[in-house]
């Protein structure tokens, strides 16, 4: 049983196991699920849908991994900002 840092923690179980862009896609669309308002979650599916298509040519694979990362980090920031709320 593993205990993450504070930092760093992923939004949603199985981001460790995120290694193509599909499925970094899938998993952000999940995490969009946890937003608490239907247009937010509707700013934020389209938001991913555009930079998925406007990445999708990009082929080296070291850079894929950092945007993923990148991406999972994004997407933890931005749930632990309106879900954290209350």
């Amino acid at each position: 049983h593993l205990i993450k840092e504070e930092e760093g923690m992923p939004p949603l179980v199985g981001a460790e196991l995120i290694q193509t862009p599909v499925q970094l896609y899938r998993y952000l669309l999940r995490c969009c699920r946890l937003l608490p308002s239907t247009a937010m979650q509707k700013h934020y599916q389209h938001a991913i849908r555009q930079g998925y298509n406007s990445h999708s040519d990009e082929n080296d694979p070291e850079r894929i991994q950092m945007m993923i990362q990148r991406a999972i980090t994004d997407a933890d920031w931005i749930l632990d900002k309106y879900t954290k709320k209350k």
